[in-house]
């Protein structure tokens, strides 16, 4: 399994929508957050899983939240570019 590392947009943005979330309701941030950690981990299992967005970065779709993970599979690790809306 790979390491994640985020750019700070990112991790920016990923904040940002977790905030959000949680502002229409509380529950609604743990469960956006959640989400998105489940697909980061399947990504740093098999980053190659995933399908090519602008290459060579990769996207990786939400199933409960209309977001994307984007995403360059590194040789030591996975950098995140960004937790797109979509």
């Amino acid at each position: 399994m790979k390491p994640l590392v985020f750019h700070p947009h990112a991790s920016a943005e990923y904040a940002e929508a977790v905030q959000f979330y949680a502002a229409v309701r509380f529950e609604l941030g743990g469960v956006f957050f959640d989400e998105i950690e489940r697909l980061l981990q399947m990504i740093c299992r098999q980053p190659e899983l995933f399908s090519t967005f602008t290459p060579p970065a990769k996207r990786a779709l939400a199933r409960k939240f209309p977001y994307s993970v984007i995403y360059l599979d590194q040789p030591n690790h996975v950098w995140v570019v960004a937790i797109m809306h979509a």
